[in-house]
């Protein structure tokens, strides 16, 4: 597919597409008050992908659904090109194109019928319908019944019904859910090719490796709070520096004899230890060699550890358990009770 760079609208704006600050949302459960997202600070660059990254349960969706107006927050404020959700949402909806549930077409009519359906729907030209089938790479399939569309090209139609308003900025939750290696890499394309046209793509996802492939930046989130910020690689310049991958043949004794000296050891399914720095930094290669060798320890791998989201989201959450929404007892902060809304 060729890539035509694609005009991008109001380009004397300055500033990011999406700002995040100070974001809360709670909600009342049996167990208590559910913290779905606390206090969360966000800031997606104008342009490019930006992937939304963290375990399940950790306020990714009901941030996206905030964004969106399906949700008011309790707290903090959120605004998309400079105008304040959801009160100023009117402003900007045409603007915003999302995919936050399972899209729904109809089984028994062909991409493009489901598609002129939508179309007709917002008063938009049959050309248009030719221009989004084209842009997802779908032109050559799109007299196919839905039905016999693989999952990866289902998930492309939903992107091409997204962009009839040919919107600026594009949400999608957790597109890549129940899609086969061959659809993963479908819209993983599509994702880049959208933006490398202009847009701005922002992803959630829990595949922190499966996005690292396709975004230019990133927030990484726990429990509905920002754990780190920004482009990928900056992110990974320092990640996984001194983690070292040690195989040797007597482990669990190499990992008590590790740890003695102050280092953080993990042992992976294949039995090889990690070995990162602690609290006093991390060991050398070379007295990693020489401390398991008096022993009688004899190495057989020894590696340093490549970089990845993945690795990094470890490392930022050593100090915690970070993952999904936690709970506040009943009777805990009373003063949000009444600020949670359905």
């Amino acid at each position: 597919m060729t890539v035509t760079p694609r005009p991008r609208r109001a380009l004397e704006e300055d500033g990011p597409a999406v700002v995040v600050q100070g974001l809360r949302k709670t909600y009342r459960t049996r167990r208590g008050i559910q913290v779905a997202v606390a206090g969360l600070d966000m800031r997606v660059p104008r342009g490019g992908v930006h992937g939304f990254l963290g375990p399940n349960g950790a306020g990714k969706t009901t941030t996206i659904r905030m964004l969106l107006g399906l949700v008011r927050p309790d707290r903090g404020t959120a605004t998309v090109f400079g105008h304040e959700v959801p009160r100023q949402l009117p402003q900007v909806v045409h603007r915003i194109g999302a995919i936050v549930e399972q899209p729904r077409f109809f089984p028994a009519f062909t991409g493009r019928q489901n598609l002129s359906l939508l179309a007709q729907g917002i008063g938009l030209p049959p050309s248009r319908v030719d221009a989004v089938l084209e842009e997802v790479g779908l032109a050559g399939r799109s007299r196919d019944r839905f039905r016999s569309y693989s999952l990866g090209m289902k998930q492309r139609l939903a992107v091409a019904a997204t962009l009839l308003k040919s919107p600026d900025l594009l949400i999608f939750d957790e597109p890549t859910n129940g899609l086969d290696p061959a659809g993963i890499h479908e819209v993983r394309a599509t994702m880049r090719d959208l933006a490398d046209r202009g847009r701005t793509v922002l992803v959630s996802s829990h595949l922190l490796g499966e996005v690292q492939q396709v975004a230019d930046t990133v927030s990484i989130v726990g429990r509905g709070r920002l754990l780190a910020e920004g482009t990928v690689r900056d992110l990974l310049r320092g990640a996984g520096r001194g983690v070292l991958r040690v195989g040797v043949g007597e482990p669990a004794r190499a990992a008590e004899l590790l740890r003695s000296r102050g280092q953080q050891v993990e042992t992976t399914a294949d039995g090889a230890l990690l070995v990162r720095a602690g609290e006093h930094g991390a060991l050398p290669a070379a007295e990693v060699t020489r401390v398991l060798a008096e022993a009688g320890l004899w190495l057989h791998e020894l590696t340093p550890v490549q970089s990845d989201l993945e690795s990094y989201f470890l490392e930022v959450t050593a100090q915690d358990h970070l993952g999904s929404a936690q709970h506040e007892p009943p009777g805990a902060r009373r003063a949000d009770a009444g600020e949670v809304r359905r």
